[in-house]
């Protein structure tokens, strides 16, 4: 039986189609893949010995941070892992088990890449670690451990998935924690520290998560089984309604209508609102590059961008696939295709604008610091709004407004066009302000990405012809695109 769904799935892949963009997306997915194996091996390998070198006991240290390891993962695994499921309505009406469809369902998500990447990091350390002088069966109890903790995210990833803003909760858990320790408050690797260490000390200690997964399985499993019926989800329930006119947009004409749809997109959809929670947290993004003295001052620009431009990436990167459910009938009517780019224009203006105000808590690190941002923002305004937009044409992936998804969208959306497009979005920036701090100086190097980005709003017109032009060609196989469900 499991045979036959693995050739239903095979068949599924070769005969989508988007099979061509599908497995261009897999190639580079796999290249990546291979990257991030050899990282964690090389992590795995060295921690021993750079961690001796820092005059550290190995695994104590580990075991110090695993607890952050772990929220770390789940939350990436909330971010970007996708539910891998089958298309169970043909399969109800055969004479297929319901218990074989779920394990099978649920097989697919533990021989995911999330899961066995860890193992690439927790198998050479372990290694390392008996070829140091640790006990063997010790080692190999810490590791079971340690790696049903992984696994346990991987099924609270499955339930969870589908609880808006979840994401945002284990985030802020991450921060209030290093936040805490940082500043001496409270430190909740004390008490996790033994737990892990025990693993390796007190025998019988790594059956608590192994227990744990056995039981999370079997719940997931029996959740799954009760609601695998052909009309299971099909009922909403509404607790109440309420309507908005948003009237005062009305004097802005065609555009004004055009906004007053993508308002109201955003607050009733999952996956729209996720947009909003995501462009929140890059606003955090510049956390990680202002004020570290250990990277290329080019960097500067790169974080100045995305703590504006959180709105512009997560949203802009999908338009008009926020609109796919409805895109045929649009089509049909006598919608001006320039009112309709620039409806979209406006929302990641007005975004970006309300981001750079959000980020002025980034005047602690000094004004030279917030104007790298109001910089990125001017860019974002006049570049990379255009290169989104342009590269909405040829991104033709239908969304699922009800579905919160990877916050980063559905990797079909991928092809080459699209990609060419991004390059400039980050690499340019890049390149002018490296060239001014070579050449000249910081405010040289500020002015010059500030110019590209005013060059850009000066020329907008132009662009947009160009961009409408590419939607009007597009048109008809955005609308084929948009028919396959699957």
């Amino acid at each position: 039986m499991i045979k036959k769904f693995i050739y239903l799935e095979w068949k599924a892949f070769i005969r989508s189609a988007s099979f061509g963009k599908n497995l261009a997306m897999k190639i580079i997915i796999g290249f990546l893949m291979i990257y991030f194996s050899l990282i964690f091996v090389a992590m795995g390998v060295g921690a021993f010995y750079v961690l001796k070198d820092m005059n550290l006991e190995p695994l104590v240290t580990i075991n110090k941070f695993l607890i952050y390891y772990f929220l770390f993962d789940l939350v990436i695994r909330l971010l970007l892992q996708s539910i891998p499921v089958l298309n169970i309505k043909p399969l109800l009406v055969l004479p297929f088990k319901k218990p074989v469809i779920v394990h099978f369902s649920l097989g697919k998500t533990v021989l995911s890449f999330f899961n066995w990447v860890h193992a690439l990091f927790f198998v050479p350390f372990s290694v390392v670690l008996i070829l140091e002088g640790y006990d063997v069966v010790g080692i190999f109890f810490w590791y079971v451990g340690a790696m049903s903790f992984i696994y346990i995210n991987n099924f609270l990833n499955i339930i969870l998935s589908n609880i808006d803003k979840l994401f945002v909760v284990f985030v802020a858990l991450i921060v209030a924690l290093a936040g805490a320790q940082y500043y001496q408050l409270f430190d909740i690797t004390t008490f996790t520290t033994p737990f892990f260490q025990s693993f390796y000390d007190i025998e019988g200690v790594f059956l608590i998560p192994v227990i744990i997964l056995i039981g999370l399985y079997a719940f997931t499993f029996k959740y799954f089984k009760n609601n695998l019926y052909l009309d299971a989800g099909l009922s909403v329930k509404h607790d109440e309604a309420s309507t908005e006119n948003l009237s005062w947009l009305n004097q802005f004409g065609t555009l004004g209508t055009f906004l007053k749809n993508d308002i109201k997109l955003i607050k009733r959809n999952k996956r729209s609102k996720t947009t909003i929670v995501m462009s929140v947290i890059f606003l955090f993004y510049g956390l990680i590059f202002f004020g570290n003295t250990h990277q290329p001052p080019a960097m500067q620009i790169f974080a100045g961008i995305f703590v504006s431009g959180g709105f512009l990436f997560v949203f802009g990167q999908f338009v008009p696939s926020w609109d796919s459910s409805y895109y045929q009938l649009m089509m049909t009517q006598n919608i001006p295709y320039r009112g309709y780019i620039t409806s979209k224009w406006w929302l990641i203006v007005i975004a970006t604008f309300i981001s750079t105000i959000l980020a002025s808590f980034y005047l602690l690190y000094g004004w030279e610091v917030y104007l790298t941002i109001v910089v990125g923002a001017i860019y974002n305004i006049g570049v990379n709004s255009h290169l989104v937009l342009l590269g909405g044409a040829f991104t033709k992936t239908p969304i699922d407004l009800s579905n919160a998804g990877g916050a980063f969208g559905d990797k079909k959306a991928f092809n080459v066009s699209a990609m060419l497009l991004s390059l400039p979005k980050i690499f340019l920036p890049l390149l002018l302000y490296w060239l001014g701090l070579r050449f000249a100086d910081k405010t040289v190097a500020l002015s010059l990405v500030a110019g590209a980005g005013i060059l850009g709003f000066i020329f907008k017109e132009k662009v947009f012809s160009l961009i409408e032009r590419r939607y009007k060609i597009e048109k008809y196989s955005t609308i084929s695109a948009y028919k396959q469900k699957s």
